[in-house]
């Protein structure tokens, strides 16, 4: 049974950092891209992070460039996401995704997900 289980968020100050890992069990992981989907209240969910199943290649949205970095640990099976310099609009929950193994900016091309964390940043 495939599960991704993300943890690390809470409440910030606008400015402030978090950091997301998501642990994943049931799949071999090393085979999968690895993305972060969020999703704000009454927006649809929208593509922050992906990364390909090697690290090698990286993908962000416009609006986290810069600010996220996207990593992961093959020997722990974990995917990373660090986000600086948060601002209020940042606000989502945050999810964990397996997809291609090259990475994509698709949601709609991931196979497998988390139940999400929640991320408030405060202004």
């Amino acid at each position: 049974q495939v599960q991704l289980v993300e943890s690390g968020g809470g409440l910030v100050q606008g400015g402030g950092s978090l950091r997301l890992p998501c642990a994943a069990s049931g799949l071999s992981f090393r085979r999968y891209g690895m993305g972060w989907i969020r999703q704000a209240p009454g927006k649809e969910r929208e593509f922050v992070a992906a990364i390909s199943w090697s690290g090698g290649n990286t993908y962000y949205a416009d609006s986290v460039k810069g600010r996220f970095t996207i990593s992961r640990d093959n020997a722990k099976n974990t995917v990373y996401l660090q986000m600086n310099s948060l601002k209020p609009e940042d606000t989502a929950v945050y999810y964990c995704a397996a997809g291609p193994s090259g990475g994509s900016v698709k949601r709609d091309e991931y196979d497998y997900w988390g139940q999400g964390t929640q991320v408030t940043v405060s202004s």
